[in-house]
């Protein structure tokens, strides 16, 4: 019960993400290379939280922490996604148990951000 009260209050909708990531903050993309290549938010840094991902099971990253380390301070802001959010939840609860208290996890993964991106698009007069 702890656990998912705290995802929540990690959580932050596409919109929100979207605003976030506008003013500075950035963007990390937890899914496999291969998939992040086929489409990915401008300037995201790809660390993959799964090292591979088969039919028999999931394998963690066993560097997953070490890796965001070298990239982020533990005091920086930046949204976590995948690409529809449960990957990156269990991410970000990894790394706000590591000491990353600022980190967000953003609801519904790289399938919402597009949706967000697109509504977005369709609201600003030409």
């Amino acid at each position: 019960m702890e656990e998912q009260r705290t995802t929540e209050a990690l959580t932050v909708d596409a919109k929100e993400a979207h605003k976030i990531v506008g003013s500075g903050h950035r963007y990390l993309d937890v899914r496999l290379p291969e998939v992040y290549e086929t489409g990915h938010v401008e300037g995201a840094i790809n660390i993959t939280f799964y090292s591979s991902v088969t039919p028999a099971g999931k394998v963690k990253n066993p560097q997953f922490i070490e890796q965001v380390s070298a990239l982020f301070g533990k005091d920086e802001q930046f949204i976590v996604a995948c690409n529809t959010g449960v990957r990156s939840k269990l991410a970000t609860l990894d790394l706000f148990n590591a000491g990353y208290k600022n980190v967000k996890n953003m609801a519904g993964g790289y399938v919402a951000w597009k949706k967000a991106e697109s509504e977005e698009t369709e609201v600003k007069p030409n």
